[in-house]
């Protein structure tokens, strides 16, 4: 895309014919430019000087809407505009009187009363869950009020900006008819957005606070406060020895990556293998081979791996259909040996996760123009050659970011490990009830549920989520459908 003002900068800098329409153009660049460089000046230094000058050279209107919102507004006449702002400034002053300022003056130290008994009379203290979740609500409020204040006060000062220089400014029926025609995405997104900030957002800055505090078993509110404790949690988790982490976290990490890697390519190309194989000239029943493969879609998932969990179980359909044939003599540890462990849960995976990837390729196998195959037989291509040059290039190209995709959920997947071993076996050499086979998702999960480590569970969420981040930024970038998308075309 052309750079509208560079061009009209470079219009000034060479020289070229003035014929009419060569005028025009140069007039036009020329406007479009010194209004990108009033904008750009005018945004320097953004909403802090924006205020100062609004006060500054405002009328009364203006500078009393500074304290009291809507009402500069409303004595222009913009009655729906200032009404509203008047009552978000009143609930926000109810708010902090009656809830928030309770909560955000304890939260530097998240309570300091325990909840006691004298007597037969139970004495109520503080409650440091509470006190650090409504202690984070309130600031987020406490932001959006500014945000608002800030709203109240640019539009004062355009609407006085407006009617200094004899223009109109929107009747109370225009503000209303634009939230359903102009503003309509605002008044749209109004309830989405506020929803994710208190179901999502709050609760992902509450659980990274959470890592910051020694909230576990031992310090349960409300009779057991809990309080900050700074890095402490994060240097355990990378202490070697002793009470640290460090041996059972990076142990848990390697088999996390391994597990990605494994479960997402092996899927990937024997799934790709699997679909040119059916896909190929002269393989009959092909929508039966596609249906077989499909069924293992169709049945839920949970049921699949719990039925296969205790197909290979020690005393499980496997072991005794091996030991009745005199083929072994005592069972398989399929779950209780480590390593055999995990190499059946990459196995169990590839039952599991070629049937989506068939699909995928079978749709992009016949998006490969034919005449590319035509040409390579006539060059003496073979069909490794061809599929090495022709099909896995484009496979990769288009599912790229699939592939990606594929491996963040991968990293991150639950299911497959805990339903087919709860991250067993167990080890008294890893810490925190960890297992053999726990990803750091499963092992968040005991930390949660069994442990109720939160501190720690917390730490781990985060160690997810930058794991999680920096594999899916240098992969993405290395991704041939973002590197060479012109290149390939």
């Amino acid at each position: 895309m052309i750079d509208i003002p560079q061009v009209a900068y470079t219009a000034h800098a060479i020289p070229r014919r003035r014929d009419f329409t060569g005028h025009l153009i140069d007039k036009y660049l020329e406007e479009v430019y010194m209004a990108s460089k009033e904008k750009s000046s005018g945004t320097q230094f953004g909403a802090i000087k924006e205020i100062g000058i609004a006060f500054k050279e405002g009328n009364f209107k203006t500078r009393i809407s500074y304290l009291i919102m809507g009402l500069g507004q409303i004595l222009r006449g913009q009655f729906v505009k200032g009404i509203l702002f008047l009552l978000l400034e009143v609930g926000f002053i109810s708010y902090m009187i009656a809830f928030g300022n309770s909560y955000l003056s304890k939260i530097t130290t998240l309570g300091t009363v325990t909840t006691h008994k004298e007597g037969r009379i139970t004495v109520y203290g503080d409650n440091s869950f509470l006190i650090l979740l409504f202690g984070i609500l309130t600031i987020i409020v406490i932001l959006a009020f500014i945000f608002l204040w800030w709203l109240n006060i640019h539009d004062n000062y355009q609407s006085e900006q407006l009617l200094k220089e004899g223009r109109h400014i929107p009747t109370n029926r225009e503000t209303l008819a634009s939230l359903l025609d102009k503003n309509f995405d605002k008044t749209l997104l109004a309830l989405p957005v506020t929803g994710i900030f208190l179901f999502t957002v709050l609760p992902i800055i509450f659980m990274v606070c959470v890592a910051f505090t020694n909230y576990d078993a031992n310090h349960q509110a409300p009779t057991n406060l809990f309080t900050w404790v700074g890095l402490a949690n994060f240097a355990q988790i990378f202490k070697i020895g002793g009470n640290g982490f460090g041996s059972t976290f990076f142990k848990v990490l390697a088999w996390t990556l391994v597990w990605a890697f494994f479960a997402t390519f092996i899927d990937y190309f024997l799934g790709v293998a699997v679909a040119i194989l059916i896909n190929k000239k002269g393989i009959k029943f092909k929508k039966l081979w596609r249906t077989i493969l499909v069924l293992t879609i169709a049945v839920p998932q949970f049921v699949s791996l719990l039925y296969i969990m205790k197909m290979f179980a020690s005393d499980g359909l496997i072991n005794g259909w091996l030991q009745k044939w005199g083929w072994i003599s005592s069972p398989i540890p399929f779950w209780t040996d480590p390593m055999l462990a995990k190499i059946t849960i990459i196995v169990v995976n590839i039952w599991v996760g070629i049937p989506y990837i068939m699909l995928i390729a079978t749709g992009l196998l016949m998006n490969i123009p034919e005449d590319l195959y035509e040409s390579a037989r006539i060059d003496g291509a073979t069909g490794w050659q061809m599929f090495r040059n022709i099909t896995l290039p484009y496979m990769l190209f288009v599912t790229g970011p699939f592939l990606l995709t594929q491996f963040t959920n991968n990293l991150n997947n639950f299911n497959v490990i805990y339903l087919l071993t709860q991250g067993k076996p167990q080890s008294m050499a890893l810490s925190n009830n960890a297992g053999h086979t726990d990803l750091l998702v499963t092992w968040l999960y005991k930390m949660t549920v069994t442990d109720t480590n939160y501190r720690m569970a917390a730490v781990i969420g985060i160690m997810v989520f930058i794991v999680t981040a920096v594999v899916s930024l240098v992969v993405y970038n290395m991704l041939p459908s973002v590197k060479d998308e012109e290149g390939f075309q």
